[in-house]
């Protein structure tokens, strides 16, 4: 059951604040920057004078180096609108980006989870 108290905040008894995806990237739709699943995003150490709580959280969660897809898993949000908080915090340089270094990839590591996944019946 959804109430709303008199802040005007939706809450749900099991989710808790419920807040539109829409309203958190100010109806932004696209991020500024091109960011996919697996780009690592890491705290510069610089923090923004004025940050919206998600983008707080989203910086909380850079502080070791993590992905876009473990950052919106983070929040609880669409993996988007991660991206649109991200890059707002890079456009601040308050987290850098890149993409994760695969030079020297485990084959035998690599091969044993393929084929643990090929024996898993799902």
């Amino acid at each position: 059951m959804s109430t709303v108290p008199e802040d005007g905040l939706l809450f749900d008894d099991e989710a808790g604040r419920v807040v539109r995806p829409y309203s958190v990237t100010n109806g932004r739709t696209r991020p500024s920057r091109d960011l996919d699943l697996l780009s690592m995003v890491r705290a510069t150490g610089l923090t923004p004078a004025q940050m919206e709580p998600e983008h707080a959280q989203a910086l909380e969660r850079c502080q070791l180096a993590t992905s876009v897809a473990e950052v919106a898993a983070y929040l609880q949000q669409p993996v988007v609108v991660a991206k649109v908080l991200l890059s707002d915090l890079i456009g601040w340089d308050a987290v850098s980006a890149g993409l994760p270094a695969f030079d020297n990839p485990d084959l035998p590591l690599l091969e044993a989870l393929l084929n643990g996944l090929r024996n898993k019946q799902f």
